[in-house]
């Protein structure tokens, strides 16, 4: 699709098809095409094209494109530059948004022909589960209620058969399963044991690695959590991970920082440099006391940083441990606008190129409610595994401002997990943009 929609904007810019392959225009051809195999590795764009659902795929898409474009932008524009190669910039549009409109096309004819072929597209496989209790039947369960795998069950092992529930699947004991496996040509094993039977577990595994026969091994660690789990390796030792973490790669980590440096030098530059001196100006003159407003507050690993705003309320004695709430006696007539308009956040992009705050993340709390709500909601404090934010996710989710009860902060706390747990790049694109849109419109929790 990438090439069809550069031959074809080639002709359209007015070029003759037959100079295509004599002209200089190649070797920017080569650098688009390897630009997408880099996108569309870093997106993950072809990776469980079978199984993942069309929301997912079209979405993987829309990453796809827009990461695409931004390469091309930086590489082409800057790197070679559009005159290294006489590329007009009239074939680039042309060609660009020609490949956005044939690979959506394209994803939903593939989409159709997955739909009515997907039986055959599949690569179907046998399996045995050895153990039953709950989870087994839970695996059993799993496969059943999603047949596009493609696994299809041959039975059960256990010692004890009233362990399978599944009386029909129950096919002996556990050690009747590799000649049952291998009488049968089963693919795989999926051993569910418990780790006190470990040497049964241990045969089995090499039972079937000599008969070359897959062993998957579910961890009793199944039992402890519902969450999804990842396995790290450490020499030849498997370490669960109860949660992923991307900001604990360090391309990742660098490109947070590299982007946190410039987004806020610009911020600084080119708005707080004449933004200043009004605000500083008005703030003076509206009420006694500073211009900022410098408060401590829990930063990365929970260590404490100086925060810094633009002062919106009289100066008080509750500052450190109420949280402002509606109506708010102690807020300016100013204060109620800077709020409202999140324009008191500002001062804290010098707080972000110090490096104890980040553009996007877990907003930072008061000392008072770090240790308040750390004794009420257990994940309270895996927030703090990231650096604060000027904005997050929660808080374009509508979980801003003042949190009257328990249950308001626990949904708070849950979006900046999940926030953690699924940080990319493009997500904190994505909350900035949303969090100038709700400035702009304005928000009912903002006060």
């Amino acid at each position: 699709m990438l090439n069809i929609s550069m031959m074809i904007s080639y002709l359209i810019v007015g070029h003759s098809f037959f100079s295509w392959w004599n002209n200089h225009y190649l070797p920017v051809v080569l650098v688009l095409n390897l630009i997408w195999l880099l996108t569309a590795n870093i997106t993950g764009l072809y990776e469980y094209v079978i199984t993942k659902d069309s929301i997912k795929t079209f979405r993987g898409v829309i990453q796809s494109y827009l990461l695409f474009l931004s390469f091309t932008g930086f590489t082409v524009v800057i790197l070679i530059g559009t005159n290294s190669y006489s590329v007009s910039r009239e074939y680039l549009i042309c060609s660009l948004l020609l490949f956005g409109f044939l690979l959506c096309f394209w994803k939903l004819v593939f989409l159709t022909i997955r739909k009515s072929e997907r039986s055959s597209l599949i690569d179907n496989r046998t399996f045995v589960i050895v153990g039953g209790g709950r989870i087994g039947e839970e695996l059993y369960a799993y496969f059943e209620g999603n047949p596009e795998l493609g696994y299809k069950i041959m039975g059960f092992f256990d010692d004890e058969p009233t362990n399978v529930t599944q009386a029909h699947l129950y096919s002996g004991s556990v050690d009747d399963c590799i000649r049952f496996v291998i009488a049968n040509d089963v693919n795989e094993i999926f051993c569910t044991l418990p780790a006190a039977q470990s040497q049964q577990v241990e045969q089995l595994m090499i039972a079937a690695d000599r008969n070359l026969i897959r062993f998957k091994y579910v961890p009793e660690y199944y039992d402890f959590t519902k969450r999804a789990t990842y396995v790290e390796t450490f020499g030849h030792i498997p370490v669960i991970s109860t949660r992923p973490e991307p900001l604990e790669n360090m391309l990742n980590r660098f490109l947070k920082r590299a982007f946190d440096i410039l987004f806020s030098l610009f911020i600084i530059v080119f708005i707080l440099s004449w933004l200043f001196p009004i605000l500083a100006i008005l703030i003076k003159r509206g009420s006694k006391g500073p211009i900022f407003f410098v408060q401590i507050r829990s930063g990365r690993n929970n260590k404490p940083f100086k925060c810094y705003k633009f002062r919106s309320m009289k100066l008080n004695a509750d500052s450190n441990n109420k949280q402002a709430v509606k109506g708010d006696s102690r807020v300016t007539p100013l204060g109620a606008f800077l709020r409202r308009s999140s324009l008191d956040e500002l001062p804290q992009f010098f707080n972000v190129l110090m490096g104890n705050m980040s553009v996007v993340g877990p907003r930072p709390h008061m000392i008072s409610h770090t240790k308040q709500y750390s004794q009420l909601i257990d994940k309270f404090m895996v927030r703090h595994f990231l650096k604060p934010g000027i904005t997050g996710y929660a808080q374009v989710q509508g979980l801003r401002g003042e949190t009257k009860t328990t249950e308001a902060m626990l949904r708070r706390v849950e979006a900046d997990v999940w926030y953690l747990e699924n940080w990319s790049f493009l997500l904190d694109l994505k909350i900035i943009f949303l969090t100038v849109w709700n400035a702009v419109r304005g928000e009912e929790n903002a006060y």
